[in-house]
């Protein structure tokens, strides 16, 4: 089951979080940002990576913090469900 819409909403308001990051969320396994909230930041971006692998996207894309504006976009869903 995916993000309720309001969840989804919440997520999609944090500044880098799209739909795809949503999405991505969703593939690992998370349902609802109270489950986002209690995952390591670390297991996230391992389990991103083995999602993406191969893709154009990199790991570091989900952890550093950067000017890019899709940067750090995974942590800052991470972030979002920590604030929930």
């Amino acid at each position: 089951m995916p993000f309720s819409l309001e969840e989804r909403r919440a997520l999609l308001a944090v500044k880098g979080v799209g739909p795809t990051v949503v999405a991505r969320l969703e593939q690992m396994g998370f349902q609802t940002l109270a489950h986002l909230s209690r995952a390591n930041a670390l297991d996230i971006t391992a389990k991103a990576s083995e999602i993406i692998s191969g893709a154009a996207v990199s790991v570091t894309s989900w952890t550093l913090p950067t000017p890019d504006p899709n940067r750090g976009a995974g942590r800052a869903a991470s972030r979002a469900g920590v604030a929930q």
